[in-house]
């Protein structure tokens, strides 16, 4: 593999796609030539992972160190070969804003096997549904990381 980078989009940056770029650089396992990072097309920066998506991880023992929310932006997208939207809705946003960026976004669920039913379905946003509903959220994710592999792999 030469050098990619992975970015993660969702809306605050503190649940979703935090969550999936700890889970993806577990997946990795360190190896030196992918990136992974995380951002929200509605982030407020500075913010911490939610408490529920922390708990989750460490029980994963797929912990984010040093973990703070930050807004997508120009920057982050042109030095990102893969842009990986939880929703239709964040791909459409970075589409729209960042129209040159468009080949590089994909959703999540696209990168999970067919038979599994969720191609091409949103990642529903867990903030105050409980514990459950980031422990489905994981799930999902960790769905998509052997396709996310593969890809990056290509």
């Amino acid at each position: 593999m030469s050098d990619k980078n992975v970015l993660f989009v969702c809306t605050g940056n503190t649940c979703r796609s935090p969550m999936a770029e700890a889970l993806l650089r577990k997946a990795v396992g360190g190896i030196a030539d992918i990136k992974i990072s995380s951002a929200g097309v509605g982030a407020m920066p500075g913010q911490s992972a939610s408490d529920e998506t922390v708990r989750i991880l460490e029980g994963k023992k797929a912990p984010l160190q040093g973990f703070h929310s930050r807004q997508v932006d120009e920057h982050l997208l042109s030095s990102s070969d893969l842009v990986i939207a939880m929703t239709k809705s964040h791909a459409e946003i970075v589409r729209q804003y960042f129209p040159e960026r468009a080949d590089s976004v994909r959703l999540l669920c696209d990168f999970i096997d067919d038979d599994e039913g969720l191609a091409g379905a949103d990642v529903p946003d867990p903030i105050g549904m409980g514990i459950e509903a980031y422990q489905e959220v994981a799930e999902v994710i960790e769905l998509a990381l052997p396709g996310i592999i593969r890809k990056l792999s290509q």
